[in-house]
């Protein structure tokens, strides 16, 4: 499932959490592939599902 960036940008900034939003946009590709970068995606507690609905929006 291919997610974009400024999706999980949104999400970690809405928590306040900006230092971690800094940190996946420094590291992460612009679409997120979450076969590659899932372990990532889940230790920040996202919901990959949500994510993707928006990113196809």
């Amino acid at each position: 499932m291919i997610i974009a960036k400024d999706a999980v940008l949104a999400v970690l900034r809405e928590r306040g959490q900006q230092a971690r939003a800094d940190f996946v946009d420094r590291e992460l590709p612009d679409l997120i592939d979450s076969d590659k970068h899932g372990g990532l995606l889940a230790t920040l507690n996202l919901d990959l599902a949500k994510l993707a609905a928006a990113s196809n929006q």
